[in-house]
């Protein structure tokens, strides 16, 4: 058999996507009446019904229903196809959460622009998910290693781990409620970078901490946030040893209990990729940059942590 119109394979796929003609012609552009004859086009050429015309709208028969899965991940790979020819062999499409992007991976860009002007970054700031990379949107990604939880055909390069460790304000920590053991934690607030509050119960527990209630505090929105506001003396941040290393360095805070860090259960941040491009030529360059560009932060962690 002829492959059938391509017209009509797509008037097929978004009909059955939206439940109706209606929503399939304003998605493609066309009258309702074209979504129609196209629809009956295929039905002839494949010689079977694909839809139930019904007096309130359409339905899908068992072959419609079998159909539909195969054209929708049929034009999902000629998308992914096209975005990646798109893009252009130069273009490298990044992706990274907002604080790791701020105060970690954006000061160090420009270095890579010098070393490797021929390669043009897409940086994107944002959460996002392991459909990205299968999606093909995406070549590389920063976040934190969890182990079991990336699906097959994802590689994960790790770079520095996640050492954290309570930071303040100096004037918080010999304040009215002066921070002179763990204990004293319960009299000021804690400042937390999620609602999940898992760094604070990962300190506290593996330091055998009683007394502290990790769910008590504020929650702010992210890390930066949450820095900022310890900063200000409104509390005490679970701090990370590389991404608040800027204000530990500076003085605008200091460590109550310099020798009590420990890693978080996500052990470390990484960059990550889709396997079927991992050894692409600008991917590869990356990839021996940032090995690089984390050295330090990779060494002064192991330095703090023996």
């Amino acid at each position: 058999m002829r492959l059938p119109p391509l017209n009509a394979l797509r008037a097929f796929e978004a009909a059955a996507r939206h439940g109706g003609f209606t929503g399939a012609a304003g998605e493609l552009c066309v009258t309702r009446g074209a979504v129609s004859r196209h629809v009956k086009l295929l039905e002839e050429h494949l010689g079977v019904a694909l839809f139930r015309r019904l007096p309130q709208g359409i339905e899908l028969t068992e072959a419609g229903r079998r159909f539909l899965p195969i054209l929708t991940g049929a034009f999902e790979t000629i998308g992914r196809g096209a975005r990646e020819i798109a893009s252009g062999g130069k273009d490298l499409r990044i992706i990274c959460p907002p604080t790791l992007s701020i105060r970690w991976l954006i000061p160090r860009l420009d270095d890579f622009r010098a070393s490797y002007p021929e390669i043009n970054v897409r940086l994107t700031t944002a959460l996002y998910g392991w459909e990205d990379f299968v999606s093909g949107e995406f070549d590389l990604g920063f976040g934190c290693v969890v182990e079991g939880n990336q699906p097959g055909g994802i590689e994960v390069l790790s770079l520095f781990p996640m050492v954290i460790v309570p930071a303040c304000a100096p004037a918080l920590l010999n304040g009215s409620a002066p921070l002179k053991q763990p204990a004293d934690l319960a009299h000021v607030t804690l400042l937390h970078e999620s609602p999940g509050h898992l760094d604070w119960t990962t300190w506290l527990t593996t330091f055998g901490v009683q007394g502290v209630d990790p769910r008590s505090g504020v929650v702010l929105p992210n890390l930066d946030m949450a820095v900022k506001a310890a900063v200000m003396g409104k509390g005490v941040v679970m701090g990370d040893l590389v991404l608040t290393r800027e204000e530990f360095e500076s003085g605008l805070l200091v460590m109550p209990f310099p020798d009590m860090l420990c890693e978080t259960s996500n052990s470390d941040f990484a960059l990550r990729g889709p396997t079927r491009t991992w050894r692409d030529p600008k991917v590869e360059a990356f990839k021996s940059w940032i090995v690089e560009a984390a050295a330090d932060d990779a060494a002064n962690c192991a330095r703090r942590m023996r």
